[in-house]
């Protein structure tokens, strides 16, 4: 992936940070957008000290507009495009408001939609590339309380196949990785909200609830993220990986 271009989008933390920095490692050029002015200040001047090539724009893939302005200033050959960015929402259907309903298909559908039909024009005219796609269990399996977010990542799903299927013959791959409870600070947000003083007891028994005993990291699923998107994986199209220390597989 060396002097590829690489687009990342909720690339200032978590899953996105660690997916931003394995790339840079492996001296890809990358940019990515987010909303958090000051983490993505961080990780760029942090991973720009040791000579990689990494630019943040910062925009709400929710606004079309914007997105396709910022990915209109993206230099030369677009190679990848990672749809890592997303909220989550805790609550069954008595639960989720129509606010919230519509804040997570905002985000988590229209936003990959927002950042892919922006993208797409340049994949095709640059000879083709690979859309990988952040999905997640849930999609899959019936995950008690996350009625909207369950929803928005089915759809998720649906919409990487169907990109795989449509644009194959134009040399474009579309997968999708599907990761289960991975420590990031949103998990230590949520532990911290919901159950003040009780964090540590928590934490261990949502990292239970997975086969291997513990959560995965950022940077195992960034390995993942890195291997579907290069050139390694280029008869990888129209998947959807699990990467959940054996949840789906395992059930216990």
């Amino acid at each position: 992936m060396k002097n590829k271009t690489i687009l990342v989008t909720g690339g200032a933390s978590g899953i996105g940070a660690a997916i931003v920095r394995k790339f840079a490692c492996e001296k890809s050029t990358v940019y990515f957008i987010d909303t958090n002015q000051e983490a993505a200040d961080q990780i760029t001047e942090e991973l720009n000290q040791t000579e990689n090539s990494v630019h943040f724009l910062a925009g709400d893939i929710s606004d079309f507009a914007a997105i396709k302005s910022l990915i209109s200033q993206i230099p030369g050959k677009l190679d990848v495009l990672i749809n890592n960015a997303g909220i989550s929402h805790i609550g069954n259907l008595e639960h989720t408001s129509e606010e919230d309903f519509d804040k997570i298909f905002r985000v988590n559908v229209k936003g990959i939609f927002n950042c892919t039909q922006a993208a797409i024009g340049r994949l095709i005219a640059d000879g083709g590339g690979s859309i990988l796609n952040m999905c997640s269990v849930a999609a899959t399996i019936g995950i008690p309380d996350r009625f909207a977010y369950s929803m928005s990542k089915g759809a998720v799903l649906s919409l990487s196949l169907s990109i795989a299927r449509d644009y194959v013959d134009k040399n474009i791959r579309c997968n999708c990785i599907s990761p289960g409870r991975v420590h990031t600070p949103f998990v230590d947000g949520f532990l911290a909200k919901n159950y003040p003083g009780k964090e540590k007891e928590m934490f261990e028994k949502l990292a239970a609830t997975q086969p291997l005993g513990r959560m995965g990291s950022p940077e195992e699923i960034a390995e993942l993220a890195y291997f579907i998107s290069s050139d390694s994986g280029g008869f990888i199209t129209g998947a959807n990986y699990t990467i959940d220390g054996g949840f789906m597989g395992l059930k216990m």
